[in-house]
């Protein structure tokens, strides 16, 4: 039989305290940071303020890619905006400039071979590891508690909150008990008001939770508040908001990086790459040892043509005991491009030693890439075979291989590559662009034209479709 903790005497309720806090610290996560976004909140989002927003004031419709650097260049994410060097929560389901279909919402991080997103079941899984109190029951039943009595008692009330939110994952009951404690704190706690918020942004009541964040602020100014509120912005996709709050946010609390990070991140989202950098650097300044400043400046400068610069910020990486197959494979790329052939094999090695079945693909894709600089068209051939036979969904491996086709004259298999590539991989120029290119040298130009100009739509600044839209322009006017 479950007692109620309210019954116990004073030295079993410090022992109940006690647990639920251990059990709260085992299974707590960092849900300052926007998480990834489930498969009903990209098809049914109604919380978004404008359905054709202005540039640079929606993460669906960013910048212009003339900020964001050159995509024959910089490459792309499934979301088309730029690599921004460091996976982060958020980033890999949220669409960019267009409506979300229901195929590409419904794919996972590796289509056809995962369940799609949901945002509580993403908590409910992050928070498996939750210990059973006892065999023959749970430790708290949930259904038969009095919150009223628990509000009267603070220290208890704010354990047992944060263990129905990160134990439980039950924001409802949690939300109630967070109502009467605010309650009985006569509206004056910021601590009660940020827990509503917290309830109300699980619960998908953003515009509730904005009140709540706001209220809590007019008590206390606190970083995390600032976060959670930055967050709910993120989510009613109103990005410029979001920073406005992180810019009053920095003022009061100049040293801390966590607004800093925040500030980077969403100029990230917009494409606005160059007030990125600049912030990732005041965050360096600040503290010298943050792993996503460091990857994500390292990307820039390798993706601006200075590998050497990259490279001196992915060995601090190595110092700092980050030892993962995704970083031994831009120190590769680095030390290929800044032509230190000696130690490009060798890291690719360690990169493959290291790599996951969710990186092998790109590992073998890179090594591809090295083959090509280095003219051993047979080594590249077999590595991006490989890569597709890791991962059959590889759009730019399957790119490669058609250009690789259409050098040994195999017209038809190239085609089918080009096509297999562009289905894939949607937010790609280069596929649509080789397929154009391919179809004006058999003579079909018609369907040269059409894949042009598909080609422009996703890389307008691109000069070599520029130029074949041109010629084509020009041909089928004589005609």
């Amino acid at each position: 039989m479950v007692r109620d903790p309210a019954d116990f005497d004073a030295l079993d309720q410090a022992a109940w305290v006690a647990k639920t806090k251990a059990l709260t610290m085992q299974n707590f996560i960092d849900d300052s940071e926007l998480e990834e976004d489930g498969a009903a909140d990209l098809l049914m989002d109604d919380n978004v303020m404008a359905s054709m927003p202005r540039p640079g004031t929606s993460l669906n419709r960013p910048n212009s890619r003339a900020g964001g650097g050159d995509p024959s260049l910089r490459p792309m994410t499934a979301t088309g905006r730029p690599l921004s060097g460091f996976a982060r929560p958020g980033t890999s389901s949220r669409p960019g400039t267009g409506s979300m279909s229901v195929d590409r919402a419904l794919q996972g991080n590796r289509p056809g071979t995962s369940r799609p997103a949901t945002t509580l079941g993403r908590q409910v899984r992050l928070g498996t590891a939750s210990m059973q109190a006892s065999d023959t029951g749970v430790f708290i039943d949930v259904n038969r508690l009095d919150f009223k009595r628990y509000a009267a008692r603070p220290a208890i009330a704010k354990a047992l909150v944060d263990y129905l939110l990160y134990c439980e994952h039950n924001p409802r009951k949690a939300l109630e008990l967070a109502a009467e404690a605010t309650v009985a704190a006569d509206y004056k706690d910021w601590w009660w008001k940020a827990r509503l918020g917290k309830c109300y942004y699980q619960l998908g009541l953003f515009r509730d939770a904005e009140k709540q964040f706001e209220s809590s602020l007019r008590n206390q100014d606190m970083v995390i508040t600032f976060l959670e509120l930055g967050k709910v912005y993120l989510r009613l996709d109103q990005p410029n908001t979001a920073l406005d709050r992180y810019e009053k946010a920095k003022i009061k609390f100049p040293g801390d990086t966590q607004l800093l990070v925040s500030i980077a991140r969403v100029h990230d989202m917009l494409n606005d790459v160059e007030k990125s950098v600049s912030v990732y650097k005041e965050v360096l300044q600040l503290d010298a040892s943050n792993v996503e400043a460091i990857a994500c400046l390292a990307s820039n400068y390798f993706y601006t043509d200075h590998p050497e610069v990259a490279l001196r910020y992915y060995r601090r990486l190595l110092q700092m005991d980050v030892n993962t197959a995704e970083l031994w494979c831009n120190i590769g790329l680095c030390c290929f491009y800044a032509s230190q052939y000696d130690m490009t094999l060798s890291c690719f090695d360690r990169a493959l030693s290291l790599a996951s079945d969710d990186c092998m693909a790109d590992v073998w894709y890179n090594i591809g890439q090295v083959a090509i600089g280095i003219g051993d068209l047979g080594l590249a051939y077999q590595a991006f075979k490989v890569a597709v036979s890791v991962d059959s969904n590889h759009a730019e491996s399957y790119n490669n291989l058609g250009v690789l086709e259409l050098r040994k004259g195999n017209l038809d298999q190239a085609r089918a590559n080009f096509q297999l590539s562009e289905t894939l991989a949607d937010f790609m120029f280069e596929p649509s662009y080789n397929r154009a290119l391919l179809a004006y040298k058999v003579g079909d130009f018609h369907d040269s034209f059409t894949k042009v100009n598909r080609a422009l739509s996703t890389n307008p600044t691109h000069s070599d479709s520029l130029e074949l839209k041109k010629q084509l322009q020009q041909f089928l006017t004589m005609l």
